[in-house]
């Protein structure tokens, strides 16, 4: 069922395995990506179960353990070493939330503009399920994403808001993308926040200063809480820095790994 970008070759370099996003793909490191594989590291990018390209034909669960399974099964399978997990927005949550369930297989993280203070899913959970297929269809929308997208970024002109609207909405055109996202919203959602003091690895937090969607004030709080942690927040950036400023972001995890190896 999976889908990924798998890495050109195998290094002997940690693995960076890279996540995304709510309701995103794996193409949301489409410009980063590239910047870690130049610098000599294996990377992948990996959809989380339930989004993304994942082939999801026999309707599986997209509920949080089933999440972490399937993201285990493929680090068993394919990836094999302890790992750089690196998750943005919700994907950080997914990035705790498996780094406290398999802390052998998280050498480190990486969490950017980190939605880890929230409560699941909240109403959503009791609503009938015809209401929740009527909230997630209207994820389709174009406007809907090109305004989330002007939202989400500090500068960004009309042609790369429309790309990212594209790129971001592509997986919803999949048969099953509408029944996995309803089934992961109605079981609850993720809810890690008494999950971050657990975490033991050392982490990275990074976060765009100007980011409107979730308050830099969060950043300071995720520093406090993670045990092993250092804050490096991108000036001029808003909630997606992998996508708006792509060099930086790719500089900082860098800066981090190789400040660790050294």
């Amino acid at each position: 069922m999976s889908s990924c970008v798998k890495p050109s070759q195998k290094r002997g370099k940690e693995p960076i395995v890279l996540l995304h996003g709510f309701d995103s793909s794996c193409l949301e490191w489409r410009y980063t990506l590239p910047l870690l594989e130049d610098a000599g590291f294996e990377t992948w990018a990996v959809d989380i179960l339930g989004w993304g390209f994942s082939d999801l034909e026999m309707l599986p669960p997209s509920n949080v353990a089933a999440k972490r399974e399937h993201l285990f099964q493929l680090w068993r399978l394919y990836i094999q070493r302890p790992m750089v997990l690196v998750g943005p927005s919700l994907g950080a949550a997914v990035a705790i939330d498996f780094a406290a369930n398999h802390p052998e297989e998280v050498s480190m993280l990486v969490l950017i503009d980190a939605s880890v203070y929230a409560e699941g899913t909240g109403t959503m959970t009791k609503l009938p399920r015809a209401f929740a297929y009527a909230g997630v269809s209207v994820l389709k929308s174009i406007p809907l994403r090109f305004y989330v997208n002007t939202l989400a970024f500090n500068k960004v002109s009309f042609g790369s808001a429309l790309d990212s609207a594209n790129v971001g909405r592509l997986h919803c055109l999949l048969p099953w993308w509408e029944d996995t996202t309803v089934d992961f919203m109605v079981s609850g959602g993720y809810d890690v926040s008494g999950q971050i003091k657990q975490i033991k690895q050392k982490s990275l937090i990074i976060w765009g200063e100007d980011d409107r969607i979730i308050s830099s004030t969060n950043a300071l709080r995720l520093q406090k809480d993670l045990q092993n942690s250092v804050l490096h927040q991108i000036p001029e950036c808003g909630h997606i820095p992998h996508v708006e400023k792509p060099k930086s972001a790719a500089e900082s995890i860098l800066e981090f790994l190789q400040g660790d190896h050294s």
